[in-house]
């Protein structure tokens, strides 16, 4: 009787392709939860398909199974498409707080990279990072504004070309429409509510920021656009709360005892720095601008928060103050 999952019989066949050392019966056994006889039927399918396999005798005479490096050609090798989702799993999986699971599927992704071509790996790598830049993996859940998908796909595109686009767009304050304006995009991003592009402009020659509903059209120039060599995402990132720009200040957050625990399982700022204090509350210190969007988020903690804003200069912009809104 043969064996003729088709799913299970391709899984193997990579699975052997990704073994130095070969796939023994007990381990297709174990894999797949089969019987013995159901795995003898599964190496045997695998090898009519495929005459090159090879077969190895290791310790006591155990025999395991391989296909020789590069048997399976292209086949095995993962689309773009499908490391950016990888990559993107492990981002998220790390702002969950689990680092577990994020560590594990960065070591893999690093691994699966390692086994391609020089020049395939080369090409690859500057791929997914402009992709990842291009799919902005600092988005939180929350409402969205509807963006049309033409744009974004134009945006990615760019991104992923390096190249400049000429748009048209409204501001959202003034409503004023600038037709065929000039950006070098560098990311998508997407906050709580709004999402917006970081680009740079070339009229105010420049990083600004854009928000996404404000596009009416936008097509793609010709003109390469590289962003500086030096420049960090996740650094320019983190010297604000949310997305907002403004003069970063140092912040000092003290959340009383009885919400002291719950406060303790959050990440307000990447480069936070949190205290226990005796009487059981807890002190969070950062440095970061948007002092508006920090006092819109405080608003769900009700009373039980104490936010404290100071300038450059550590001298007070406002006293300690208290939120008077109920708690969610």
């Amino acid at each position: 009787m043969r064996y003729a999952r088709q799913e299970d019989l391709q899984k193997l066949a990579l699975t052997m392709q990704g073994s130095a050392e070969g796939v023994s019966l007990s381990d297709i056994e174990r894999e797949f939860s089969v019987s013995r006889r159901t795995a003898e039927r599964m190496r045997d399918a695998v090898r009519n398909a495929y005459p090159q396999i090879e077969e190895i005798s290791g310790e006591s005479g155990r025999k395991y199974w391989r296909f020789p490096p590069g048997s399976l050609g292209r086949m095995v090798e993962p689309t773009l498409d499908e490391l950016t989702a990888g990559h993107r799993a492990a981002a998220i999986a790390r702002r969950e707080g689990d680092e577990v699971t994020a560590d594990t599927l960065e070591r893999l992704l690093t691994k699966v990279q390692a086994m391609f071509r020089e020049d395939r790996r080369r090409k690859i790598a500057a791929d997914l990072e402009a992709q990842l830049m291009a799919d902005g993996v600092a988005f939180r859940p929350g409402p969205r504004e509807r963006i049309p998908s033409e744009i974004l796909s134009a945006l990615r595109e760019a991104i992923l070309a390096g190249v400049m686009i000429s748009a048209d767009h409204r501001a959202r304050g003034s409503a004023k429409l600038s037709r065929n304006t000039r950006l070098g995009p560098v990311a998508v991003l997407f906050g709580q509510g709004r999402q917006y592009l970081l680009a740079w402009s070339e009229y105010q020659d420049d990083l600004r920021l854009f928000a996404l509903a404000g596009f009416e059209r936008i097509s793609l120039e010709p003109d390469v656009y590289e962003r500086p060599k030096e420049f960090d995402l996740q650094e320019w990132l983190s010297e604000s709360f949310g997305v907002w720009r403004e003069e970063p200040q140092d912040v000092v957050w003290r959340f009383l005892p009885e919400v002291a625990d719950e406060a303790t399982g959050y990440v307000f700022h990447p480069k936070q720095k949190t205290e226990r204090l005796e009487d059981g509350s807890l002190m969070v210190r950062f440095r970061a601008g948007g002092r508006q969007e920090m006092e819109w988020y405080l608003v769900r903690w009700g009373d039980h928060v104490e936010a404290q804003f100071l300038a450059a200069s550590d001298d007070p912009v406002s006293d300690t103050t208290e939120s008077d809104a109920p708690q969610e």
